[in-house]
């Protein structure tokens, strides 16, 4: 595995938000699933709604948690999931839940939108998450001073191609950002889509801010203020809000795997509330049959046809500097 570890090491990711608008929604295709190479999404509940779920499956119809049962580490056929740009649902994977599926985020019993914060509309990057995992709530890390978010870590994919909620691609790490939100490190890798035109030519964080002037910039910004709407404080950085570079990320993305393994084998005796059910990891004593695996999706809601969005969640958000 420490092969891997170069320029062209290539991580799964689970994409949530993308660039798209903020009302549209996945279309259910053929038995309300999509095919996103070797995984398939099945919808099940309606969008907008707090009962819709984005469950995974292999290509042969075995169900699967995208959090466990992805692989962290990409083999040469294989891609990550995230959130298309400009969306504005904050989507996010449940970890709180069987096989982990994809839902829209709720805070105080309403479905959640991130804002627009001018001149931002909705999410500027393929936003998602890297498989197999753990920012621990446990450990204090000795960079930030703060302990992890309790999700696995997210991933900015700075590519021109957009990603549909849940797809799998492969990504190329160039660097990362310390965001702390609510007292917590919540890492920020910045990536980049291996298929994506411009991924030969950005191989660094020095690379995007040579070559995308202003992005890394706007996206602290971002960061910074995405909250502010909803009555809460500026978010804070460790490291002055800079980037640490390509090796940095990769060190952070590899602690995290180690706590995710820890997690899953129970080697961890806090995280209770995280469900690790998972079909495929053998020495984990949550590895479930593919039948109660199925028996999951099958008790969720059927899908059915999306619920209107409000116009208020377009409205613009002007803020003071």
């Amino acid at each position: 595995m420490s092969s891997l570890i170069h320029t062209a090491t290539r991580f799964s990711a689970t994409f949530l938000c993308s660039h798209l608008s903020r009302t549209s929604v996945i279309p259910a295709v053929s038995l309300h699933s999509r095919k996103m190479l070797h995984y398939l999404t099945e919808v099940r509940g309606r969008p907008n709604s707090l009962d819709y779920r984005i469950y995974f499956k292999t290509s042969d119809g075995k169900y699967i948690s995208p959090f466990h049962d992805i692989n962290l580490y990409a083999a040469a056929d294989e891609q990550e999931c995230g959130v298309p740009p400009k969306k504005l649902k904050t989507n996010e994977i449940a970890t709180k839940e069987p096989l982990n599926p994809i839902k829209q985020d709720v805070k105080k019993g309403k479905l959640r939108y991130v804002a627009n914060i001018f001149p931002h509309k909705g999410y500027m990057w393929n936003y998602g998450a890297l498989p197999q995992t753990w920012e621990d709530p446990n450990h204090n890390d000795k960079e930030t001073m703060c302990c992890g978010d309790n999700d696995p870590i997210d991933v900015c994919d700075i590519g021109s191609k957009v990603c549909v909620t849940g797809q799998v691609i492969q990504v190329k790490v160039l660097g990362i950002l310390a965001l702390i939100d609510e007292g917590e490190t919540d890492w920020k890798v910045v990536a980049i889509n291996i298929e994506d035109p411009d991924a030969s030519s950005l191989n660094s964080i020095e690379d995007v801010r040579k070559n995308r002037p202003g992005h890394l910039e706007a996206t602290v910004d971002w960061f910074k203020k995405y909250k502010v709407p909803d009555g809460k404080p500026e978010n804070q950085f460790a490291f002055n809000g800079q980037f640490k570079d390509k090796d940095f990320a990769i060190e952070i993305i590899k602690s995290t795997h180690n706590y995710w393994r820890a997690l899953v084998t129970k080697k961890k005796t806090k995280g209770e509330e995280i469900v690790c059910q998972n079909t495929s990891l053998c020495d984990s004593p949550f590895k479930c049959t593919d039948a109660e695996a199925g028996a999951v999706v099958q008790a969720a809601a059927e899908y059915g046809e999306p619920l209107p969005v409000s116009s208020d969640v377009d409205k613009w958000h002007f803020l003071a500097n």
